[in-house]
């Protein structure tokens, strides 16, 4: 590959975090302190998305369910949704792709919990299921989505809009911001 297409790659993503500093810094704490608030009421985090999305979410559970940079703490109770084959199997065969993450919702949400749903479009309609069922729960939500925002960014509490229209760039970003809330829940709670 050509230096100049990695350099202006690596420009865009360094560029998109910016954007994100300079306009999105409030919704992140919010965002924070959503997950914060949850776990100290003994809730837990359950997160979802599609493809990528939810790699990023078993990520974010993986990082707060061992550690993110304390080691010597408590795992935080987060699950990633979609990642039981058997019951995304069974949900999508029985009631429609759309319903897998809302089933689960409703299955293993209580209202102390927070929902994370993750969606570089910000329109998948099973995300935005699983919102709905949490609303409907009383449960907190959150997005983090690209700038468009979206029917999902519209039903959370709290919605990370990443300031580009470009797939990996907003990765990139919603992987930033699991960081972001990682470090934010360790260190509120190791307090």
């Amino acid at each position: 590959m050509d230096l100049h297409v990695l350099r202006a790659a690596i420009d865009e993503s360094i560029a998109t975090k910016r954007r994100l500093l300079d306009t999105c810094l409030p919704q992140i704490q919010a965002l924070c302190d959503l997950a914060i608030r949850a776990l100290r009421a003994h809730g837990k985090l359950l997160l979802c998305g599609n493809g990528g999305s939810s790699c990023d979410a078993a990520h974010a559970a993986g990082e707060l369910v061992g550690w993110f940079e304390r080691k010597q703490r408590p795992g935080y109770p987060a699950i990633a949704l979609g990642h039981e084959v058997p019951a995304l199997t069974a949900i999508g065969n029985d009631a429609g792709f759309e319903q897998v993450f809302a089933r689960q919702v409703q299955a293993l949400g209580r209202k102390e919990d927070l929902l994370i749903g993750i969606s570089t479009s910000g329109g998948s309609k099973n995300v935005l299921r699983a919102m709905e069922q949490a609303r409907a729960m009383g449960m907190a939500t959150a997005a983090l989505v690209s700038e468009r925002g979206g029917p999902i960014a519209d039903v959370a509490q709290v919605a990370v809009r990443v300031p580009s229209r470009e797939t990996p760039r907003i990765q990139e970003a919603h992987l930033l911001c699991i960081h972001l809330l990682c470090q934010s829940v360790e260190d509120a709670l190791a307090e």
